[in-house]
């Protein structure tokens, strides 16, 4: 079997995702400066939000879940892996298109469905008309991840990895030459965003040529393996669709309060940052990894793959998850709080980041967790566990809105996500123990969460006495990076001390692999 590089794919990957993390953060720093949380800033969210939206649901989710294990398979045996990816794209293709064109007819009621509290307001016809600019990006968007999806199974995680950065790159020039041309910078910004989709779909494209792989447009065919991989992706379409609806429940119940769509996007942002550079990382190289490895019978290396991915996470995402509870406000006002963005804002951005970052190891684990129903082609489990999480989720949302107010959205999401990541963990159990972390994985990952707790103390401490320095702007930059080297020392040193992690041994997997 030709083997993924597991732990070096890891590193290229989050890399790559760290650079487009820091780029987004970059882009929503100009966001919040140039625009600020207000109509044109919810406005902007939710437009731009429904995209995004399908994508993860046409694409990143639903179709990828079935594609990669299905593709890996065939190249793995020499099944004419070419001839399936060719039939996917076209199919993909047909049914992207002809979404677009539903959407271009009906995105008012689209708003309407994901933002109704916009309804009455000049928020809705801003997202209205954003829309029509925004959402054909989902195609490019769309058939970018099927290339990426083929780069992956053949262990090419370079180039799919850096096309999400072309975007931030984009946005950023864009808000930077509106601002200084004196023009409209949200209309730059939307403009440029499917410019930026054809830039990242040509770049996995040509990545993939050069891999040897050729796929060029053609008209659909439904040959009995797209309707297999259709049976497979119906499910796992139904999955994500539950993920979306807990979206638009949080958006729903945020669009009631103004500027709350605002205050959850920038938190939003704040904490996907640690679950990019792991969390999606884990899953990009670990699913064609897991598949290849079970139609090759190792069983042995599918545990320890699973082990090894589960201590990379743990080891990066606990201490992420101890920042974002202990210090939020700090973060939050040197990085978002300038231009249109206050104090206020800060604020009830922080409380968000604070209650996002309890449920962050929770969607960090599903990254993990998913990819051993994925490759073994079974998303209706998933599925199942999803409805679920969807329900507490909705629940949680309505249910706390007349006790806590637009915060409710925040405090469902982490919760439905460690029902989810329960039900995940009781739903692998029936495959034995190849889905079972292995000793290893168990001796380091109380020692990770001792030194994690380690390094909340100190930034605790920290923050009490230094509090002011945040305050004062030509300290708050050097204040800032001085909290995160203390923190990363201070976890370093630690989780040395403990045992949670050794250098020798991330040396000698990197020279394996």
């Amino acid at each position: 079997m030709k083997q993924i590089r597991l732990i070096s794919g890891l590193f290229t990957v989050g890399f790559w995702t760290l650079a487009s993390r820091v780029l987004g953060f970059l882009r929503e720093v100009l966001l919040t400066a140039f625009i600020g949380p207000g109509p044109v800033m919810d406005a902007f969210v939710a437009a731009f939000r429904l995209p995004n939206m399908f994508r993860r649901f046409f694409a990143e989710g639903a179709f990828n879940a079935a594609f990669v294990p299905m593709f890996s398979k065939r190249l793995e045996g020499e099944e004419d892996a070419e001839g399936f990816a060719q039939d996917a794209f076209n199919l993909l293709n047909a049914a992207v298109l002809a979404l677009i064109g539903l959407a271009m007819i009906f995105m008012p009621a689209l708003v309407w469905i994901t933002a109704e509290g916009f309804y009455g307001d000049e928020r809705f016809d801003l997202a209205v008309s954003y829309g029509y600019v925004v959402f054909p990006y989902i195609l490019f968007m769309s058939l970018a991840a099927l290339f990426s999806g083929v780069l992956n199974a053949t262990g090419r995680f370079a180039a799919a990895a850096a096309a999400p950065v072309l975007l931030n790159i984009f946005a950023c020039a864009a808000m930077v030459a509106g601002a200084l041309s004196g023009g409209e910078v949200v209309m730059w910004l939307i403009w440029v965003i499917p410019l930026a989709g054809v830039a990242q779909l040509a770049l996995v494209w040509v990545a993939t040529e050069r891999a040897g792989i050729r796929i060029r447009p053609g008209l659909p065919r439904l040959t009995p393996e797209m309707r297999r991989m259709f049976r497979v992706a119906v499910p796992a379409a139904l999955a994500m669709g539950v993920t979306q609806v807990n979206l638009v429940v949080g958006q729903l119940v945020a669009s009631k309060t103004e500027k709350a769509v605002s205050w959850l996007f920038a938190a939003d942002r704040l904490y996907q940052l640690p679950l990019g550079v792991v969390g999606i990382a884990v899953g990009i190289v670990l699913l064609p990894d897991l598949s290849r490895r079970l139609r090759a019978g190792d069983d042995d290396g599918a545990r320890n793959a699973l082990s090894r991915a589960g201590e990379f996470s743990l080891l990066l995402t606990i201490p992420s998850t101890v920042a974002l509870m202990v210090a939020p406000l700090p973060l939050v006002s040197v990085l978002f709080e300038r231009g249109q963005f206050g104090p206020d804002d800060s604020a009830a951005t922080a409380l968000a980041v604070a209650i996002y970052g309890i449920g962050l190891p929770s969607f960090m684990l599903q990254k993990l967790l998913q990819p051993l129903f994925f490759a073994r082609e079974d998303t209706k489990s998933p599925f199942r566990y999803a409805v679920v999480a969807m329900v507490v989720n909705a629940g949680l949302a309505f249910g706390l809105y007349p006790l806590v107010g637009w915060i409710a959205p925040a405090i469902a999401t982490s919760v439905a996500g460690w029902v989810m990541v329960g039900l995940l963990v009781l739903g692998s159990r029936r495959m034995g123990e190849v889905a079972r972390f292995d000793a290893r994985f168990h001796a380091r990952a109380w020692r990770i969460v001792a030194a994690s707790a380690i390094m909340g103390a100190a930034l605790f401490a920290i923050v009490q006495m230094f509090g002011w320095a945040f305050e004062v702007p030509s300290w708050r930059y050097l204040a800032l990076l001085g909290l995160v080297v203390c923190a990363g020392l201070v976890y370093f040193i630690a989780a040395q001390m403990l045992g949670a992690f050794r250098i020798s041994e991330l040396r000698g997997a990197l020279r394996r692999s």
